[in-house]
């Protein structure tokens, strides 16, 4: 059985699609095709969905649930690093976005597996474009995958050394507050709020922000004060 996703990570999903009871050409289709329904489903009973087919929301949250688990595993095949629930959960919503190819191809993926954690950010916010031209959406969603990986706590994919106890650093400090990486996370949604109509900003946003979360969790792992 496949990584259970909480019910926040559910729910961002959600949001980030959106519902549709009536099918839709996908704004990155090519001749009209693939059309889309629901919570971005574009196949149905092993079909592709069809102009004029409708969905309720209850069928299609069945359906999101059914194929989010399946995208889970394909997560947890591909990934040899430990990850957080939310650090999984934000891979799931970026693989259930791009597919199962791209991730497993991806750059992002490579640098992940050699423990480059960091560097997953910065991976993310490449993938804002469409048939080649940048899509506010998918800057603003990559966005906020990148803020839902930094909740919770650090995961390190190698042993950490114990070592007595010390008086806790300003680091220990953010990093055992509840409200630490947790906050960083929730802020997030209102920085890219703010500057949701500049998105050069946004993605630069991304990367600082991403790259002094995972600083800050290296230099409590290094013991630095």
């Amino acid at each position: 059985m496949a990584r259970q996703l909480n019910a926040e990570v559910i729910e961002h999903i959600k949001r980030w699609e959106g519902f549709r009871a009536n099918a839709y050409p996908d704004p990155g289709s090519v001749n009209g095709k693939p059309v889309t329904i629901g919570y971005g489903q574009t196949r149905r009973s092993g079909k592709p969905v069809q102009l004029g087919e409708t969905i309720t929301e209850a069928e299609a949250t069945q359906w999101l649930l059914a194929e989010l688990d399946r995208v889970s595993g394909v997560i947890e095949r591909l990934v040899n690093v430990q990850l957080t629930d939310f650090q999984h959960g934000a891979l799931v919503s970026f693989t259930y976005n791009v597919g199962d190819t791209a991730f497993s191809n991806s750059t992002l993926l490579r640098k992940l597996n050699a423990g480059d954690y960091a560097a997953v950010p910065a991976q993310l916010s490449r993938w804002n474009k469409n048939d080649g031209k940048v899509m506010q959406g998918l800057v603003n969603r990559r966005a906020a995958e990148a803020g839902l990986g930094a909740r919770g706590e650090f995961v390190s994919s190698a042993p950490v050394d114990v070592q007595a106890p010390k008086e806790p650093s300003a680091v220990d400090t953010i990093l055992k507050d509840p409200g630490g990486l947790s906050g960083i996370g929730a802020g997030l949604a209102a920085l890219f709020g703010a500057i949701a109509d500049q998105p050069i900003l946004q993605v630069g946003a991304v990367i600082l922000i991403g790259i002094v979360v995972w600083r800050l969790v290296i230099a409590r792992k290094a013991g630095v004060a």
